[in-house]
């Protein structure tokens, strides 16, 4: 998680033990062990563990918490890098560095380690951009500046989200997310909406912004492969990764829509229903006059719809005696 409370202090609960066997365990029982990966993970641990051959080499968090007012005030680009290596505590470092060990064995494994490298480093600044964007259009149009714009956070799972985005990127497969069971391809979504339910000190804004990092990503690369304008694309990347939530949504109601159309019962094709050729209404089996003209069921009348019409309507009853009949049906 990205976590957005300021002045919190560490708490050891001795997690970090359980990360070292977690991650032992997994290199140990793969053949090809996933170089970046694991150098990430040990980053962001030397970071937080500041051991003292390399404290007086890395600033303090204070330095260099995320807050979208001071980058863009004093355009302070270590705040913009370096703040997804920090964490608060252990369960916060834990937590994101269980998840990156999983997601990039996986991604490492399938990608090879120098696209693996280059893809988290652009997921990091198009996540940090993204965020940062995000925030100056909410302080500027909706005046959000305690909620967002002044926000300070650090963390990893910016990134973890956007990486969590291309893994299940073409997955069709459903997967369970905190018990609830979900298309895997949108469970980045689910989890972001969760996490901020269960964990309201959590960067809403920069869980967010990685996944539309990871979003508009795709969309790129996808471009790069097709030819088309990156301009075009990177304009189209985003606005097509702002509305997603809304398309998804609509999708969804609209599959529950039912279209009824033509004329006559609902149920056509149903065994039991037989056509008047005067009008062509679709009358109920049980039924020897036409519910619409008033017309009887007789030799020549009536048909049923599962069967393919061969004859042509054989009815000389008028037009106008056929609206007569109508309205004094329904009169």
């Amino acid at each position: 998680m990205a976590y957005s409370v300021e002045g919190r202090r560490r708490a050891s609960g001795g997690m970090l033990p359980l990360l070292a066997l977690s991650t032992v365990a997994e290199y140990y029982r793969l053949p090809w062990k996933p170089p970046v990966t694991a150098g990430l993970l040990a980053a962001n641990t030397l970071v937080y563990l500041r051991p003292s051959f390399i404290d007086p080499f890395i600033p303090h968090i204070n330095e260099v918490w995320f807050n979208p007012n001071l980058i863009l005030k004093h355009k302070d680009l270590k705040r913009f890098f370096l703040s997804p290596f920090y964490h608060l505590d252990e369960p916060h470092l834990v937590y994101n560095m269980m998840s990156l060990l999983w997601k990039g064995i996986k991604l490492e494994t399938s990608m090879g380690s120098s696209e693996f490298a280059s893809m988290v480093f652009a997921l990091l600044g198009m996540s940090q951009g993204v965020t940062l964007l995000l925030a100056k259009s909410l302080h500027v149009f909706f005046d959000y500046e305690r909620a967002f714009y002044s926000e300070y956070s650090v963390g990893f799972s910016g990134v973890i989200f956007a990486l969590k985005v291309v893994l299940n990127s073409r997955d069709e497969d459903y997967t369970s997310v905190y018990g609830i069971l979900v298309p895997t391809k949108y469970a980045a979504w689910a989890e972001l909406i969760l996490v901020q339910m269960f964990m309201p000190s959590a960067s809403f804004l920069g869980h967010l912004g990685g996944i539309l990092a990871g979003i508009l990503y795709l969309k790129l690369k996808r471009s790069s492969h097709s030819g088309l304008d990156p301009v075009s694309m990177v304009v189209r990347g985003v606005t097509r990764a702002v509305t997603l939530p809304l398309r998804f949504l609509s999708s969804l109601v609209r599959s529950r829509r039912r279209r009824i159309t033509g004329r006559g019962r609902v149920g056509r094709g149903q065994s039991g229903v037989w056509r008047c050729q005067s009008c062509t209404y679709d009358n109920s089996g049980l039924q020897s006059v036409c519910e619409m003209c008033g017309l009887g069921r007789g030799r020549g009348n009536g048909w049923s719809v599962n069967q393919r019409q061969t004859h042509s309507s054989s009815s000389d009853i008028p037009l106008d005696e056929l609206r007569r009949r109508r309205v004094e049906r329904f009169s």
